[in-house]
């Protein structure tokens, strides 16, 4: 498998619990407080975990918004 049948297949196998872009930067503050706290975030909010594991510009934004709340 070459890698762009790779990204086509990952693509096209989106988790099912993927809350998707915009439930995700609603609740991107109150998930990066959580995972700054760790307070157990991915296993109580899969959808968010599923999320930010599939596309890359939430999880850049979650990223950057973690890395300014935790200085």
């Amino acid at each position: 498998m070459n890698e762009s049948t790779a990204r086509i297949e990952q693509f096209l196998h989106t988790d099912p619990r993927d809350v998707g872009c915009d439930r995700a930067m609603e609740m991107l503050h109150i998930y990066v407080d959580l995972v700054a706290a760790d307070d157990g975030a991915p296993a109580r909010y899969p959808g968010m975990a599923a999320h930010l594991r599939a596309c890359g510009p939430c999880a850049q934004d979650f990223e950057g918004l973690l890395a300014a709340v935790t200085g």
